[in-house]
């Protein structure tokens, strides 16, 4: 083995110094830092209307940060046009919703598959993520035919089918009964760490952020290492 060490791998997601606000006063994100690793699942929480929204929109590139930067698989977002940013988006992210945002006049697989086909990239891939979600032989249904807890699995499928580097997943159990919401995050995790994505979550709920490997608070524009009571925690760990 040489002496010198391995180069470390490239973060999914790293935030440098991000910075972002409204008007003359208000400071939303403040020289915030982060890093995501391929393959972990971080949850972020803090009070309604701390910027959390505003964190996910800078991270996206839908928001641009007044100073600082976002790197996604090593690409600063601020130096991208327009176009680049939507075929990085395209390209690079995974999207889930609390509402779903399943199109109600496609069937399963077209859903799914809208990422491959806006990628140029043939849509057989999207009967595999069905079936990874435990939606073998759904191909053809339509939405108005699932429960939520299984509109949310086809929103994860659709997510993570281009194989993207990040996922951003806002308050993805807020529509979801308990055990049916402990399923569906049990499955996000699974599959961020099959398909070495780094998720990110914005909840609420201390329940639904003891199933990521790091929890942190947004508070003061900042991010705050957080404990999760041993109780919450997934009964497997």
């Amino acid at each position: 083995m040489p002496a010198n060490k391995a180069q470390a791998k490239t973060p999914s997601l790293e935030c440098r110094s991000l910075s972002k606000r409204y008007g003359a006063n208000r400071t939303v994100i403040d020289r915030l830092d982060l890093k995501l690793a391929a393959g972990e699942f971080v949850a972020i929480m803090g009070d309604s209307g701390v910027g959390k929204s505003t964190l996910l929109n800078l991270i996206a590139g839908l928001d641009r940060a007044d100073s600082g930067d976002v790197l996604i698989d090593g690409t600063p977002i601020s130096t991208l046009d327009d176009d680049a940013a939507t075929r990085l988006r395209r390209q690079k992210l995974g999207f889930v919703f609390q509402a779903f945002h399943v199109l109600p006049h496609l069937t399963l697989a077209q859903n799914v598959a809208l990422p491959l086909l806006l990628n140029g990239i043939a849509p057989q891939r999207a009967h595999d993520m069905l079936m990874a979600v435990g939606l073998e032989g759904r191909d053809n249904d339509m939405p108005r035919q699932l429960s939520g807890g299984e509109l949310q699995r086809v929103a994860i499928a659709r997510a993570l089918v281009h194989r993207p580097t990040l996922i951003l997943a806002d308050e993805p159990t807020g529509n979801l009964d308990p055990d049916t919401a402990h399923e569906v995050l049990a499955l996000l995790r699974e599959e961020t760490r099959a398909n070495g994505a780094a998720t990110m979550m914005v909840t609420h709920s201390e329940a639904a952020a003891a199933f990521a490997d790091r929890v942190l608070v947004l508070s003061d524009g900042k991010l705050h290492h957080a404990e999760i009571s041993h109780a919450l925690r997934p009964s497997h760990e």
